[in-house]
């Protein structure tokens, strides 16, 4: 019963939004403060027909919401047409104001569509131990080539989260002396852009999920393209260990807790013990309390932590760009043993805090 009356609510739910010209809008897959995404897919254009959106994908994301609390989504469709060609960015294909059948005007934008779900949905699966470090490597790179190029655009992302990072599957040639043919792998993609911001643009409070904030965003409302820099520590974190990079003592909630005092709250956690020097190395490059002492997207990207490895002499991967029903995307794919990450003793070195904030070691 229960579940009948679930799918009635699902179904009116769906009901209420209509299709747009050239698109038929599917199945519901999730909402957010935002609006609500659906599926879609193109529909069948008559001999002749002239259509402004050309080449459609067979399956996309469309976000919508009601005109009147669309500004979220239309700002994000702005920033993604500003700062579109990059392969590691989810793609926007257009836009349209529909109407529901009650007579309300709905904004629609329609995106890429990620299969392969978020980081963050990747990171949980890992139960705490995270994800093998050839592959966290691999993301980080994908992730690091989306902010420079939104860095390039004069941009900062403000947002930047497992849960905004969407895996797009790529189809990759692979050889090696047993077996050669191609595989499908993901993709990491930077998406939802309703935060985003100009390089100098200042607001009166800063932006974004808390935990995920630079200590200048929280203390002093600044939020520049170094806060996409800890932010992409973080995640880099997560990925690793399959943990927040803070571990909260009992009673305090990060994502709430937002005054000064929250640095007196936080503890290094523990990583792995196999996690490599290079990986520590990147982790001290993006959360440096201090901005001015961060790394820029230019520079890790140089970083020995994201560089390609070398093929070893069992195989060699091929580094293509790929043109799948999902749009574009660099696709490698290297064979080699993974190493098992889930003993764990070593801390994170410890990050010099700002004057005033005192964050203890790790126990």
């Amino acid at each position: 019963m229960k579940r009948q009356v679930e799918e009635e609510l699902e179904g009116e739910k769906h009901s209420m939004w209509s299709h747009g010209g050239h698109w038929q809008r599917g199945e519901f897959i999730g909402e957010g403060s935002f609006g609500s995404v659906f599926l879609a897919t193109p529909k069948k254009r008559r001999r002749g027909e002239f259509s402004r959106m050309v080449n459609l994908p067979a399956v996309m994301a469309v976000k919508s919401a009601k005109v009147s609390a669309s500004e979220s989504i239309e700002h994000e469709a702005e920033v993604l047409f500003e700062i579109k060609g990059c392969p590691f960015i989810i793609e926007r294909f257009g836009e349209e104001t529909t109407t529901t059948d009650k007579g309300d005007k709905v904004y629609n934008l329609l995106l890429e569509f990620a299969s392969g779900g978020t980081l963050d949905g990747l990171i949980q699966k890992s139960n705490g131990l995270g994800l093998p470090e050839y592959d966290v490597r691999r993301y980080t790179r994908s992730i690091l080539e989306g902010i420079r190029h939104i860095h390039k655009c004069d941009y900062v992302h403000c947002d930047l989260k497992p849960d905004n990072i969407l895996l797009v599957p790529t189809t990759t040639t692979t050889s090696t002396t047993a077996r050669s043919g191609a595989t499908t792998s993901f993709v990491a993609k930077i998406a939802d852009f309703g935060l985003a911001k100009k390089t100098k643009d200042n607001y009166s409070r800063w932006r974004g999920t808390p935990r995920y904030l630079s200590p200048e965003a929280l203390f002093d409302n600044k939020q520049d393209q170094s806060c996409d820099i800890w932010a992409l520590g973080c995640i880099v974190f997560e990925m690793l260990t399959g943990n927040s990079p803070w571990e909260m003592k009992p009673g305090c909630d990060l994502d709430n807790s937002v005054d000064v005092t929250v640095f007196d709250h936080l503890r290094t956690s523990k990583i792995p013990a196999e996690i490599s020097d290079v990986a520590r190395d990147f982790l001290k490059s993006c959360l440096a309390m201090r901005s001015c002492e961060r790394s820029t997207a230019e520079r890790l990207l140089s970083n020995p932590f994201v560089a390609p490895p070398h093929p070893s002499k069992a195989g060699h991967a091929k580094l293509k760009v790929v043109n799948s029903s999902l749009g574009y995307a660099y696709g490698v794919s290297y064979f080699k043993p993974k190493a098992d990450y889930r003993a764990s003793t070593a801390t994170v070195p410890r990050i010099h805090p700002l004057p005033g904030f005192e964050i203890a070691a790790g126990h």
